[in-house]
């Protein structure tokens, strides 16, 4: 087994351009699944260059009245939420990554379902983050939630290093 280090390294190497019609793929079981599809109120994320891109959905998910909701950084170690309406609710944030600027949200048990972004994940639901914990340690505070890891296939891999902090996704798309 590698280190997270090792195989976040590997990951940087097997990073290809972004295929549309993996995104695609991608994109419309997220929009067809019935968590997303029933849910009120949904955590997603703004995409990296190299993640499954996700303003076209957000904005989907607006137009169908649900809430919609994104992190933002506010300190090494945390990040808050906040709602997302439109495009002109982000701005340039920590690490390069657009991040609302809408009203705070903090009824975290009225989430139905969050789309989690990762380096790699394996079948069994593990996740390697960028390794600074922000997901982990949110995450952690509402451990009910439904999970559902995002990313292209090649960033799936036979197994990710865990440790005991690390929050486990109830299913993986990619």
């Amino acid at each position: 087994m590698s280190t997270k280090q090792q195989l976040r390294q590997l990951i940087r190497q097997r990073r290809k351009s972004v295929s549309s019609s993996d995104s695609e793929k991608i994109l419309s079981l997220l929009r067809s699944h019935p968590r997303i599809v029933s849910a009120q109120a949904i955590l997603l994320y703004h995409a990296l260059p190299d993640e499954v891109p996700t303003q076209d959905l957000l904005d989907e998910l607006v137009a169908q009245h649900k809430t919609v909701l994104l992190p933002r950084v506010v300190s090494d170690t945390e990040m808050e939420l906040r709602q997302y309406t439109s495009p002109a609710d982000l701005t340039t944030g920590a690490f390069g990554i657009m991040e609302p600027v809408g009203e705070v949200y903090d009824s975290f048990s009225a989430i139905d379902v969050v789309v989690v972004p990762g380096m790699a994940f394996d079948r069994s639901g593990h996740r390697l983050g960028r390794g600074r914990g922000y997901y982990d340690r949110f995450l952690s505070r509402i451990p009910t939630i439904y999970k559902i890891g995002v990313c292209f296939p090649w960033q799936i891999v036979d197994e990710v290093p865990t440790d005991s902090h690390d929050v486990l996704m109830d299913e993986v798309i990619g």
